[in-house]
């Protein structure tokens, strides 16, 4: 039931590598233009470093592996309401033939079953803070669970609890590998006191790591841990007085659901003058590029 683009079909077919990139920055995480100039360019990373982009979607209720530029476009529209769509809204979003942008949990499943193994993102969903009264897990930790796909990323979105949200990868059984850094990065944060257990000094020893786990059958995900570039991050500190407004601000307004998210990036982007849009489009190129690298050196790996 997917629809693969001929390239990326192609690419596949010759062991060629790709990397898998989603669609919801697009339709709700990035404002316009930002959203589409974000997306193109995570893509044209990815194709200088030598591998193929796949950025997936739904479009018309077929799953979507490698969405070309009216597609694109198609997602960036708000005018034609794409669902935002979770693993869980997979079915809904095909059975109703409508087109929907995917979730890193989504972009994992699709990605597994066109045969990706690698996937770059900004930052993973986890842990939302007040768990105790919400019980808000992202269904991005199930999914890197059980797909079987390495994910690079720059950690978790740091709206989120991350002690929690690292406590509960390790519950789940899926590695954490820091490139070039020793602690579990925060999106635009890079330092966040979350120390890691595997340090790899570039993605040839990472993919090392991704293709063992991979052959040896543990079905589990991986993430590969990028920190967003010094001259753009954000200070701790900094970012969590912003938080706490934004928070604030998404209680007063009743904010829930789907929407917490991307209202809380919103908020946040507004109350640090868009430094935070600036190191969040900034990280998601950088995370396109080392992910190419990645599949570039697990294709050396792999042809000896």
């Amino acid at each position: 039931m997917l629809d693969l683009a001929p390239r990326v079909e192609a690419a596949l077919a010759d062991n060629r590598p790709v990397v898998a990139l989603e669609s919801t920055l697009i339709s709700h995480g990035l404002p316009s233009p930002h959203n589409i100039e974000c997306a193109l360019a995570a893509e044209r990373e990815v194709r200088e470093a030598g591998a193929e982009p796949a950025t997936i979607g739904i479009i018309n209720g077929r799953p979507t592996v490698g969405l070309d530029a009216d597609q694109l476009a198609l997602l960036a529209d708000p005018a034609t309401k794409p669902r935002k769509v979770s693993t869980r809204d997979i079915a809904v979003t095909v059975a109703q033939r409508e087109h929907g942008a995917t979730t890193v949990a989504a972009t994992l499943w699709i990605a597994a079953k066109a045969g990706i193994r690698v996937f770059a993102t900004g930052g993973i969903g986890g842990v939302h803070r007040g768990l105790t009264n919400t019980l808000d897990i992202s269904a991005d930790l199930k999914a890197l669970a059980s797909v079987p796909v390495a994910v690079v990323c720059a950690g978790a979105k740091v709206i989120l609890d991350l002690p929690k949200t690292v406590e509960a990868l390790e519950a789940l059984g899926v590695p954490l590998i820091g490139l070039r850094c020793a602690e579990f990065p925060g999106f635009y944060v890079r330092q966040t006191g979350l120390a890691l257990d595997a340090v790899v000094s570039d993605e040839a020893q990472a993919a090392a790591i991704v293709l063992t786990q991979l052959q040896l059958g543990l079905n589990a995900g991986l993430l590969v841990l990028n920190p967003v570039q010094v001259d753009v991050a954000i200070g701790a500190a900094e970012a969590d007085e912003w938080i706490t407004q934004a928070l604030a601000a998404a209680e007063t307004n009743h904010i829930g659901g789907k929407a917490v998210t991307p209202f809380l990036l919103e908020q946040v982007a507004h109350l640090s003058q868009g430094r935070t849009l600036k190191a969040n489009v900034a990280l998601i190129q950088n995370n396109a590029a080392a992910a190419a690298r990645l599949a570039i050196a697990m294709t050396h790996l792999e042809q000896g």
